[in-house]
């Protein structure tokens, strides 16, 4: 049996991050898996495009959830 029968409750592969903004420094949490691209509520900049799978993150991951 594959590893995938091992596991009673399987974990999520996806994720929240908490990014900081590079122009602005605006803290922000998004989705790793986001199907929209994700601007700062502060200054409008792309912090991350989706890409059919997980997000391309353009901002610094600071911390990371679940």
């Amino acid at each position: 049996m594959g590893k995938k029968f091992n596991e009673l409750v399987p974990k999520s592969k996806s994720k929240f991050y908490n990014v900081r903004c590079p122009d602005c420094g605006n803290m922000q949490i998004i989705f790793s898996h986001a199907s929209t691209s994700v601007h700062c509520f502060v200054c409008g900049k792309l912090l991350a495009s989706p890409t059919g799978g997980e997000a391309r993150i353009e901002a610094k991951k600071v911390g990371e959830f679940g």
